[in-house]
């Protein structure tokens, strides 16, 4: 007879900033149920952003344009968005234990996910956290190793303001774009030009230009 693995059960508890960290990174808390002791567990996370599953007023919509399209657009683009996936290794325990899972953070606004969370004034950011990995147990006196069901998941509703707080705290009142080269000495010819003192003086100008 086959062994029967343990069944294991995870789900999200919250979620904070990592402290100290020289770079921004969340740290989601998780707690593990088995029935059965657990020797070690691998475990990779994926991270999702269910953007279906909460709703936009008007200045969010014109926001997040870029991402899902018009107004009239959303109702075939709105659409999940793949925020992270990262690896956690869990010691042996048995019952229940807790294991953070720690997330870096970028202001890149090439990255979807920092486009959706810079996007929203408020509320709360739906996730869906996808499990996989290698679970390994003792039966009958030999180590044994499974994989976790494919439907291993949880949901969590981070606040906006977490993720907002977090940028804030590493990039007081700044945020980051990056430019081609060509695009670059362009923009520094004209803050030269010009006599600017500053990247923001020199935007600034180009925009009141354009009437930006």
């Amino acid at each position: 007879m086959p062994p029967t693995s343990p069944a294991l059960r995870i789900e999200v508890r919250g979620v904070d900033a990592t402290e100290p960290a020289v770079a921004p990174a969340l740290r989601f808390l998780l707690r593990l149920e088995a029935d059965a002791p657990i020797r070690a567990l691998t475990l990779t996370t994926q991270i999702r952003i269910d953007a279906t599953g909460r709703g936009y007023d008007e200045q969010a919509r014109e926001r997040l344009a870029e991402l899902f399209g018009p107004p009239a657009a959303w109702g075939r683009n709105l659409s999940s968005l793949l925020w992270t996936q990262t690896v956690t290794h869990v010691p042996a325990f048995t019952g229940a234990t807790t294991a953070p899972v720690t997330v870096p953070c970028t202001y890149d606004f090439d990255v979807a996910a920092a486009k959706y969370l810079h996007g929203l004034p408020d509320g709360e950011v739906p996730l869906r956290f996808l499990f996989t990995g290698t679970l390994f147990y003792a039966e009958e006196g030999r180590l044994q190793a499974a994989h976790l069901p494919w439907d291993t998941e949880s949901a969590f509703r981070m606040p906006v303001e977490v993720w907002k707080e977090l940028m804030d705290r590493h990039f007081p009142r700044t945020a980051w774009i990056r430019l081609e080269r060509d695009t670059f000495d362009r923009l520094y010819a004209h803050r030269v030009r010009h006599t600017l003192l500053g990247w923001d003086d020199a935007v600034r100008s180009l925009l009141e230009t354009s009437g930006g």
